[in-house]
This record gives structure tokens, sequence and C-alpha cells, in this order.
């Protein structure tokens, strides 16, 4: 093969001149609008030069190419799975520990017969490693456990007014850190709440708030550092 020669691709449609050479395993193929492409030696051919074992070669490339296209649906870019993660955003004012245990009704307008939702809320730039369990008792029940990252809220469970008796006495343990920084170290949380279930039957005592785009019933673990909630 040299500077001139007639090539067309083994591997794809297409093919031109032989321009110049990029070390020992290149080659750059101009094509008729002189634009030109660089190609592993081993993926050309001189037209005029094919042998059997390369057209067998090139008749390999195209099966295996449509069987590949068969058994993998072409996907459309907008429905490939995001797999970026940004990293969560602090805030200013926001190293200083704040976390809330929060009710929220799912249908406030139908107070008497809705079921509710349970969130810890970490209002911090740490993140916050947590476990949330009910007294039995003198025993401890775990009802949830697993990472808030900084600024965001954790779904717990969904309850009913049936439920109400197992979570009036709650405890909510908390470890902050940071990720990939240096941080100031915080004393863990560990916050025994005492709901009051009639407050559940009360409109009044679901509020406004920063958190939710509904009525909540809002308890307050610790907020800018000083823990609320103790026994």
């Amino acid at each position: 093969m040299k500077i001139g020669d007639k090539v067309r691709f083994l591997s794809e449609v297409g093919g031109g001149k032989v321009a110049g050479f990029q070390g020992k395993n290149i080659v750059l193929v101009e094509d008729e609008d002189g634009f030109q492409m660089p190609m592993l030696i081993n993926e050309v051919v001189v037209v005029g030069e094919e042998s059997y074992e390369t057209t067998r070669m090139v008749e390999q490339k195209a099966k295996a190419r449509m069987t590949a296209d068969e058994e993998e649906p072409e996907i459309e870019p907008a429905d490939r799975p995001i797999t970026f993660k940004p990293k969560p955003e602090e805030r200013k004012g926001g190293d200083k520990l704040s976390a809330f245990l929060a009710f929220v009704p799912m249908d406030v307008k139908e107070l008497s017969q809705t079921r509710f939702e349970s969130y810890l809320v970490n209002d911090s730039n740490y993140y916050l490693r947590y476990v949330l369990m009910t007294a039995e008792g003198t025993a401890w029940k775990l009802r949830g456990e697993g990472e808030i990252e900084p600024n965001c809220k954790e779904f717990i469970e969904e309850f009913g007014r049936e439920d109400l008796n197992d979570l009036e006495h709650l405890c909510v343990q908390l470890v902050a850190y940071k990720r990939e920084k240096h941080f100031l170290l915080k004393s863990p949380v560990n916050a025994q709440v005492r709901v009051d279930t009639v407050k559940f039957y009360k409109l009044h005592a679901f509020r406004e708030n920063d958190f939710f785009e509904q009525p909540a019933l809002i308890y307050t673990l610790i907020e800018n550092d000083v823990q609320k909630v103790k026994l």
C-alpha cells in the first residue's frame, strides 16, 4: 500500500485514496471531498487486491453488525438513563446543622379519612446518616435508616390512623459529615420525640412551612446546631 492507491474500507461503506501515513498502523484516506480520515491499515484494502479471505472478512463483519442491530434495539438519546449525578449544592448559612421530622397529610381536605406520609428533612450542608426507631415497651423497633443528601428530605413511610399508637414515642439518631472536603465535626444527634397523636385529627396542627407545598406537622430535632427535642 502506497500514497495514491485507491482503497476501500472493510468495516464500513466508503473509501478513497491513500494521502499519507501516521506511524506504522494508521493510513490517511482522502475521500472525494478532500477530507482525510485516519484508519487502521488492517481496516482498509487496496481496490483490485481483494482476495477470498478479504471478501469473507467483509461479509462476516457485515453479518455481525446486522445481528447486533437485531439484538439491540436503537434507543433514542432522550430515552437513555441519566447516569450523571450533580453534587449537592451548598447554601449560605447551611453549615449549622438543622433537621426536622415531618408528617404530611396526603389529602389535607379530607383530614378525617386521609393517610399520612412521614419525612426526615435535612436543612443543612451536611450529609446525614440516620436511624429512625419507635418504642415498643422497653425495646425499640427500626422503622427507617439511610442517608440524606444536603438540603434534601427523605421519605420514610406511609401510614394511617390505625398506626398512630405505634408512633407515639420515636427516636431519631443522626451523624453528620461532608464528602470530598474538610468539615467541622458535629456531635451525634439522639433525639426522642413524643408525638401528640391527637393533632392528627386537628386541621390547624398542620401548618404552612418551607419544606412542603402542603401543610405539615413538623417536629424540630436540631436547629442551628442546638438539639431541641430531649426526654
